[in-house]
């Protein structure tokens, strides 16, 4: 296995928390296609829904899209993505960044295990893991 890329669906926010994410994570956006831009029939109301996007900061890749009408998108707290820092500084900014909005679900703080630790639900519902093993 190569390497496991993380997957978002949402609700009609697919672009915005796409950016969202490339301005906390210091990426961009590579792609966004609409569906209004595949050639086939799509209704006039999700034309404007994103139908894939990749945004890359460096080694993360995440990609997305919005859920096709008459197809619900379920929340759920089994997926959380977790950060690796090589420094506090950018853990503190980057937890800081994906505050806006959030839930802090566990503010960071030094844990048993040497490491910062910290947890939050972000404004549309993913849960992140912020993690700097402290040096030894």
């Amino acid at each position: 296995m190569k390497q496991l890329n993380v997957y978002f669906t949402f609700d009609g926010t697919a672009e915005k928390a796409m950016n969202f994410y490339a301005a906390c994570l210091g990426g961009s956006i590579e792609q966004i296609q609409y569906f209004g831009d595949a050639p086939v029939e799509t209704d006039e109301s999700h034309k404007n829904r994103v139908m894939h996007a990749t945004m890359r900061a460096g080694d993360i890749l995440l990609m997305a899209s919005d859920q096709n009408p008459g197809h619900p998108v379920m929340g759920g707290n089994q997926v959380s993505l977790s950060l690796n820092f090589d420094n506090e500084a950018e853990q503190l900014e980057t937890f800081n960044k994906l505050s806006e909005g959030a839930t802090i679900t566990m503010a960071l703080e030094d844990t048993f295990w040497g490491a910062r630790f910290g947890m939050l639900t972000d404004q549309f519902g993913i849960h992140w893991m912020f993690n700097w093993d402290k040096p030894q």
